[in-house]
């Protein structure tokens, strides 16, 4: 049965005395709707102390450690006030709104704590008639007090959001997706347009960005002249041939003829595809930046994208660490995986990893397998990345190394390198570069802990023999010789002469128990021989 409650607001901690309250009768439903009515929960409860904030800091940082669930010095040393140690026989029971702080008041104060569905019935009740319990305290000032604190706390949540570098790759690598469709898109249009004018530029001009450049530079066909030669030819790369053949082919163009105002709109449109052009290869370059920043292991491995791909569809670094090896394997294929599931079908075996070139290069029997090692990969390199106070891209060139010597692996057979060895190379080559420069090994720690392999235990431990008790501690026995493994063919060999042993020593027992069995048969005819005189 609840005694107490600790009801926390915006204003302050409010300690209340519990009265008139059973857990049975809780249960009923007029008993709930008492709650409702001041007139009769003011009978079951009364405030015993309430203690207000000095400020708005104070009011935030008090609720950010309930949040976290953290006994602040003020809310203890008001419990400490208004509830006496309990004593053996005491049965003090504080009713508290959040279980991780009741644990915590408990493990502090030594105070029975109760959040349970009784608790949370009394709490909500003192909270809807806080304005008339809290004395000096209008209904206007707690929604005041509410609202300022509501917006300081969230405004601190995203101020100290962990994923808030996570949140530029996310956009970064969303508006790169979208710029490829633009590019592409416009790249066509501005082909379509030019071709009515210069149709032959098409197949002279393959690529989309440089067609763009030559189009604006070009402009009117007829005003194309040798003159422009040398400007055309380091427009397309210093080939001579090909700004010859473009001069060639504006001079017998089969294009209609275009007026003034086309060729005007169709230049602004060019220029306008250029600078997305360009725009897109600066944004490549700012994202691959925030990646090797923030993952640069995941980077090493499977490159910018398809890392920065991986981390948006997971919603941050931290979502895509704690996935399984198996989760990551089909991320972005979850459409095919629940279609296959409903139809009974066969599952998908890789979603964004597609793209990765390890995928590729394999055959196609050795695909599913190679998705699987990848995974694998990625999941332990996104964990170094997101769990490590220094991150580093050798993890990754090692991660990236074993998938390399897996799919040679599949072509000869070689096994690849362990994951513990492949860890253990980059932390050497880590420790090397810290011995180097002594002034910096002392202000930074080691990225991770060494991981220390524990040699497997024997399953047949030999007993030791009495001889070997009896020999002294201080001789040190040389060590046994680990004992060369044997063919199949050896092995063979080695039970024929056993059981070729076996047979002879067979064959030498046998004469002597022939000896003795006869002897015993002369002993019994003897003694029944005189058995029979006797007899008679």
């Amino acid at each position: 049965m609840v005694t107490h409650a600790l009801f926390e607001s915006a204003s302050g901690y409010a300690v209340f005395d519990v009265k008139l309250h059973e857990n049975i009768g809780s249960r009923i439903k007029s008993v709930q709707d008492s709650i409702d009515d001041l007139s009769k929960f003011g009978k079951m409860v009364t405030l015993i102390s309430f203690s207000p904030f000095k400020s708005a800091a104070e009011a935030l940082e008090n609720m950010n450690d309930i949040s976290e669930g953290i006994v602040n010095e003020h809310l203890k040393s008001l419990l400490e006030l208004n509830l006496s140690k309990p004593k053996k026989g005491s049965n003090t029971i504080l009713a508290v709104s959040e279980a991780t702080l009741a644990g915590s008041i408990s493990d502090a104060l030594s105070i029975q704590c109760d959040a349970s569905d009784t608790a949370q019935e009394i709490l909500r009740g003192i909270r809807f008639h806080a304005s008339k319990l809290l004395k000096g305290l209008d209904a206007s000032d707690i929604k005041k007090a509410q609202l300022g604190l509501g917006h300081s706390y969230s405004r601190a949540k995203l101020k100290f959001n962990v994923n808030r570098i996570d949140n530029m790759i996310i956009q970064a690598i969303a508006l790169l997706d979208q710029l490829d469709k633009d590019v592409n898109l416009f790249a066509m249009r501005i082909r379509e347009w030019y071709g009515y004018h210069f149709p032959e530029l098409i197949k002279l001009v393959p690529d989309n960005y440089l067609y763009a450049r030559v189009a604006q530079f070009i402009g009117d066909k007829e005003t194309l002249t040798e003159e422009k030669l040398p400007e055309l030819t380091t427009l397309v790369g210093d080939d001579s041939t090909l700004a010859q053949n473009i001069l060639d082919a504006a001079r017998g163009s089969m294009g209609s003829s275009i007026s003034e105002i086309d060729m005007l709109n169709i230049s602004a449109f060019a220029t306008r595809v250029i600078s997305i052009a360009d725009y897109r290869k600066s944004l490549v370059s700012y994202l691959s930046e925030k990646m090797n920043l923030v993952a640069p292991s995941l980077t090493a491995l499977l490159g910018e994208r398809i890392g920065a791909r991986l981390i948006s569809h997971a919603g941050s670094l931290t979502n895509l660490s704690k996935y399984p090896a198996s989760t990551v394997q089909i991320l972005g294929a979850e459409k095919a995986l629940f279609r296959a599931l409903k139809t009974k079908g066969n599952t998908p075996k890789y979603g964004l990893l597609y793209h990765s070139s390890f995928i590729g290069r394999a055959d196609p029997k050795h695909k599913g397998r190679i998705s699987r090692f990848l995974a694998n990969k990625c999941s332990i390199a996104s964990r170094i990345d997101c769990y490590t106070d220094n991150p580093t891209s050798k993890f990754g060139e090692a991660l990236r190394a074993q998938v390399e010597e897996r799919l040679t692996f599949f072509e000869t057979g070689a096994p690849p390198t362990k994951n513990v060895d492949a860890i253990r190379k980059v932390l050497d080559s880590l420790t090397m570069d810290m011995d180097e420069d002594e002034e910096e090994m002392d202000d930074t720690e080691p990225t991770l802990p060494l991981i220390e392999v524990t040699p497997k235990k024997d399953k047949k431990k030999k007993k030791r023999s009495r001889d070997d008790m009896d020999v002294d501690d201080e001789v040190d026995e040389e060590p046994a010789e680990k004992k060369a493994k044997m063919s199949k063919e050896e092995k063979k060999a080695l039970k024929k002469s056993a059981k070729a042993a076996r047979k002879a020593e067979a064959a030498v027992a046998a004469p002597t128990l022939t000896e003795d069995s006869s002897k015993k048969e002369k002993k019994e005819k003897k003694k029944d021989k005189e058995k029979k005189k006797n007899k008679a």
